[in-house]
């Protein structure tokens, strides 16, 4: 597990990522329940879409739960400020809920392009495969944080790599796919999904660097906790409502729905 070393916080600095925390929990529950219910509005065979976008925040929300408690345990109020209570913050728990949610997070974008079945099965697998690799390199950096920190940058090229490849096949290898949708408005949803989905992905390795840039340690658990949220709520919350968007214009258009 990540057992990140902690470090004495200001009153400020513990409430921002008890809040991000907090809210970020409450998004992912929101959005669960939004797409599950939402999921009888759309055309059957794009109700796996909807329905997966919503086990992504229902897993990440189950993760949250798991963060926040962690961060609660790791101080206590004394006088007015936060003190250190000896117990570790265990941010393992996101790489974790990455290792699950990443992979269906692409598919769910898989699953409203206009994809047969060999093509389907085919950017799945190696979608799939390119971001465990990305997560477990990146999870195995993420144990050294202090000291000698060349292993750290080691894995994040590593993982850099991986995540360029996905960026390739998400922006250029659909994008025939992408072009062969007939409505506009549907295929600018699809790349909007897209896109959302690489932007709030390129946060990931830019927080990933902040120890290996000499930022003062708390302010680095700060920025790291907060950018990960934030990047958390526009991938899975922000994306997942725009594939529910997708199928249900999709369901619109054979006539299912009024339009």
């Amino acid at each position: 597990m990540t057992m990140h070393e902690m470090h004495e916080m200001s009153h400020l600095q513990y409430q921002a990522v008890y809040n991000v925390l907090s809210f970020s929990l409450a998004s992912m529950m929101a959005t669960t329940m939004f797409l599950w219910f939402r999921s009888f509005a759309v055309k059957d065979q794009y109700k796996s879409a909807v329905i997966i976008s919503g086990l992504v925040t229902f897993i990440a929300a189950y993760h949250y739960v798991r963060i926040f408690n962690s961060w609660v345990e790791a101080y206590h109020y004394d006088g007015g400020s936060p003190h250190l209570t000896g117990v570790p913050f265990n941010d393992a728990y996101r790489y974790m809920d990455w290792l699950l949610t990443v992979p269906l997070l692409l598919i769910e974008i898989l699953l409203v392009m206009k994809l047969d079945e060999e093509t389907f099965s085919s950017k799945a697998w190696s979608l799939g495969a390119g971001s465990a690799l990305m997560i477990a390199s990146g999870y195995y950096g993420e144990l050294v944080i202090t000291g000698d920190l060349w292993p750290r940058w080691i894995c994040w090229c590593l993982s850099m790599l991986f995540f360029l490849y996905i960026v390739y096949e998400l922006l250029v290898g659909l994008g025939a796919a992408t072009n062969s949708e007939t409505d506009p408005a549907v295929q600018g949803k699809i790349r909007v999904a897209q896109v959302m989905t690489v932007i709030s992905w390129c946060t990931y390795p830019v927080v990933y660097l902040f120890p290996m840039l000499h930022i003062d340690a708390a302010q680095a658990v700060v920025s790291i906790q907060m950018g990960y949220s934030v990047s958390d709520i526009i991938s899975k919350c922000g994306v997942g409502l725009v594939i529910y968007q997708i199928s249900y214009a999709k369901s619109c258009k054979v006539g299912l729905l009024p339009a």
